[in-house]
Order: structure tokens, then sequence, then C-alpha cells
């Protein structure tokens, strides 16, 4: 499949596939979405703020969705300004290639230069093996398709970034988010993009408990669910 390299609108870029008209972030801005969707809506949830006071000091998250490293190496930055360990699991089938990270610009539009060399370490590491980002960020990078994730009362916080359902219906399914309800710890949480009504339902029946929150530029509605079971 053609894919190309695309300037989303804050100025960050993301991977386009002509094929299909669709892209790995948000057209109207993939740094933007990542913040809104994954670290406002999820990933704060588990830190101090001034609308939480969080005393949680280690977060074990699962990417659904690796990708371009987007989601990790954010949550990476956010690590470090909120004084959190994070165990960070990233599940891809279909890796991005070594010629496509050179030209994404997450680290020079984050301003974060001085973590560059954490973002190249991220896309370098061998997969399926534990790595040490930082003493405080470990990565494992599953090269594994979703159906075949297996974990059980594990993670804290799932990152659901997979291609659109109207694409890859399957990965939308109930299947797949009763293997994200059984993977999270009781309380755990897992939000995306999607607002759909069969996405919203497939979760529900699955049982977690699901919120509509405002979406990211572009997007009036997102989901977040979470497992009271």
């Amino acid at each position: 499949m053609k894919r190309e390299i695309l300037i989303t609108s804050d100025g960050s870029t993301t991977i386009y596939l002509p094929d299909w008209d669709e892209q790995y972030h948000s057209k109207h801005g993939a740094i933007q979405e990542a913040y809104h969707v994954f670290i406002k809506s999820g990933f704060e949830l588990f830190c101090d703020t001034d609308h939480n006071k969080n005393t949680q000091k280690s977060i074990a998250i699962l990417e659904i969705g690796f990708g371009t490293g987007l989601n990790a190496f954010i949550t990476f930055l956010e690590g470090i300004k909120h004084h959190k360990k994070i165990d960070y699991i990233g599940v891809e089938a279909y890796p991005v290639i070594a010629e496509e990270v050179l030209k994404l610009n997450y680290v020079s539009e984050l301003k974060a230069t001085a973590y560059q060399s954490c973002f190249n370490e991220m896309h370098a590491v061998s997969w399926d093996e534990k790595h040490l980002v930082s003493a405080d960020f470990s990565l494992t990078k599953r090269k594994q398709f979703f159906e075949e994730i297996t974990d059980e009362n594990r993670f804290d916080l799932v990152y659901f970034d997979a291609f659109g359902a109207e694409y890859q219906p399957d990965l939308w399914s109930e299947c797949i988010f009763l293997k994200m309800y059984t993977a999270l710890k009781k309380e755990g949480v897992l939000v995306t993009y999607c607002a759909k009504g069969s996405v919203r339902r497939a979760m529900q029946t699955v049982g977690f408990a699901v919120e509509r929150l405002p979406g990211p530029p572009g997007k009036r509605e997102m989901l977040r669910a979470t497992k009271k079971g």
C-alpha cells in the first residue's frame, strides 16, 4: 500500500495512506490529537494535576497501534514532567520503516531536542524484548496482531489507536474489546479517538462503563471506557 508523509494542521507530521484516504493521526493536528485523547483524557487521570490528586507512582500502559511512536514519546515526556515510572507496551503488526521515521518531526515540534536520542531509540530497539529508554520508562514493542493479545489484569491504561472502524471493523469488535477489558486492572481505563455508536455498544457489551467526551480538533466526541467489574 502506498504511503506518504503528510503535514497536519498543527505542523506535525503523520503517515498518509492514499488508497484508504486515511492517516495514522488526525489531519487536524497529530500532536494536538495525541495530547487531547491519550494524555488529557487518559494519562492525566493517573497524575497529580489541579483537578486530580493521584499518588500512584507507576503506570502500566498498553498501546494498540504503536505506529509512529508519537503517543509513546509524548507519554515519555509527560512521565518526566509528572515524575511517574512507566511500563509501556506498544503493539504493532506492521512497523513503520526507518526511512519514514527520519521524516517525522515530532521531536522538533515538541521542542524536545534534548530527548532526540530517546525517540530514536524507541524505533531502533528490538521487538518483543523489554528495553529501558530511561531509568523510569521501559518500552516493549510487540510485533503481533491485536487478536493475539492475552494479557490479564496487567494494565492501568490502554491507548486504543487502531485505524478507523470503517477500514478495519474487526479491530473495533466485541472480541477485541473483551481482550482489552481482560488486560486492564480493575478501574483501568481505555481511551480512543473513536466515538461511533457501534464501538460504544461493543465496549458496553463486554462490561465497560463508557463516557462520551469532547473530541480533539476536527472531532465532536471521543470515548473513554472504565473497567468497573
